[in-house]
């Protein structure tokens, strides 16, 4: 149940975000909100601006992600509300940034971070994959034992 709630959630909430930065911001205009600095700018490729003009490539390669999570989750082997947390962020993160990719040609960035300037769906992927490595070391440690 968590994968869903988690999934639908982080989806409604980036796209619902892109849409108002879209709607009211100006590409490159810069503004502070809650103490937060955002600039509005369109990523035709991925992290950090790599691969400018294959966003729709990327945006195949967010579906094939997301039936290969589903895979995972159907044949049963990993299991438990950790994996599905990860999961619902790494599948919410993927499709958030698919629709945009696969609609639009590019993706919408705001968040500056050290880094580069990101979105909620680049947070919940860095959220799932932390998840995913916590996962796999507490699936490690009781494999041990």
């Amino acid at each position: 149940m968590p994968f869903y709630v988690i999934a639908i959630f982080v989806i409604v909430m980036d796209q619902l975000s892109k849409y108002l930065i879209r709607a009211y911001i100006e590409i490159n205009e810069t503004f502070t909100l809650w103490g937060i600095q955002l600039t509005h700018i369109e990523n035709s490729g991925m992290a950090g601006g790599l691969f400018q003009g294959y966003a729709r490539l990327f945006g195949v390669v967010a579906v094939v992600f997301v039936i290969v999570v589903f895979y995972f989750r159907r044949t049963g082997e990993m299991k438990g509300a950790l994996i599905d947390s990860s999961f619902g962020f790494l599948v919410g993160g993927a499709i958030g940034n698919g629709i945009d990719r696969l609609l639009f040609g590019q993706v919408t960035d705001f968040i500056i971070r050290s880094g580069g300037i990101l979105n909620l769906a680049d947070h919940a992927i860095e959220i799932g994959g932390v998840l995913l490595i916590i996962f796999g070391v507490v699936s490690w440690f009781k494999n041990k034992h």
